[in-house]
């Protein structure tokens, strides 16, 4: 198991640490002592912190390992249906609702397209600890999506809008946004997704949500739109922002990496490669 070697690797380095700041007064005390005897007593003053400092730090590495194996070895493993089932004993039989666990068991249930069971989740952590649902809330509305059910997804990006106004971080509240318009250009419905994508390619602060609405407003929307000249103009306006932002391909793929491990990230991949490439190919 990587992860356990580089525990025990990082123990052994701190223990060195501990062992040499420990002894480093007894082997110079006989030099030192002579010039000044105050020296050795006032080097252990300034040595005790970091000793107790280090104790502790390696202490508490052990109980958060020791507590978290399981867990741990099985996210290292990838075994998802493995890892789905203790979750489930964490969440459902002890009734542990914590924002981690709600979402390490999502994301699971994702992974293996379980998308009934995430939603099961969902409605159960509502009950038990509403703030795990909005934490989590890109999780719970991607299984909405993938799952086909595009008028329920649309519905719940626009719960989670309406419901935490000035609550959400930015960055949430404008995945949220773009999420609500995804929904609804996948429903067909491009009269009402277009201002959504149009206002997010002009204002947004995060340049992966300017390309993906930009994207989606020059090659779906446009031909559907009653103003197609102002549509192409909004996308081209956006892409203008992208490229002042990134520069060139690589910004775009750093972006991209950068974020990439997040689930509604990954599962709109192909969507935003084919972002970065209509931005910096064409």
């Amino acid at each position: 198991m990587r992860f356990k070697y580089l525990i025990i690797a990082f123990s052994i380095i701190i223990v060195i640490i501990i062992l040499v700041t420990a002894f480093l007064p007894l082997m110079f005390a006989s030099s030192v002592s002579k010039s000044n005897p105050e020296a050795i007593s006032n080097f252990r003053i300034v040595t005790l912190p970091l000793l107790i400092f280090m104790a502790l730090l390696l202490g508490g590495m052990s109980l958060f390992f020791s507590l978290n194996y399981r867990l741990l070895s099985l996210l290292e493993r990838e075994d998802w249906p493995a890892l789905a089932y203790y979750l489930e004993q964490k969440i459902y039989t002890k009734g542990k609702y914590s924002s981690r666990y709600v979402r390490l068991l999502a994301s699971s249930y994702l992974v293996i397209t379980d998308y009934q069971s995430v939603i099961k989740l969902e409605g159960k952590t509502m009950l038990a600890r509403p703030s795990s649902v909005t934490k989590n809330f890109l999780i719970f509305g991607s299984a909405r999506v993938l799952s086909g059910n595009h008028t329920e997804a649309a519905a719940f990006f626009k719960t989670i809008l309406v419901k935490n106004k000035d609550k959400l971080k930015p960055k949430n509240e404008q995945w949220a946004r773009w999420y609500y318009g995804f929904s609804l250009l996948l429903k067909g419905i491009f009269k009402e997704a277009e201002p959504e994508f149009g206002a997010l390619a002009a204002t947004s602060s995060d340049a992966m949500i300017t390309g993906l609405s930009a994207y989606f407003l020059n090659n779906s929307i446009a031909k559907n739109s009653d103003d197609k000249n102002a549509c192409l103009v909004s996308a081209e306006k956006g892409k203008e922002r992208v490229i002042q932002a990134l520069k060139n391909e690589t910004g775009w793929k750093k972006e991209v990496t950068k974020n990439g491990s997040d689930i509604h990230i990954a599962i709109i991949r192909k969507y935003i490669e084919e972002t970065g490439q209509w931005i910096f190919k064409e």
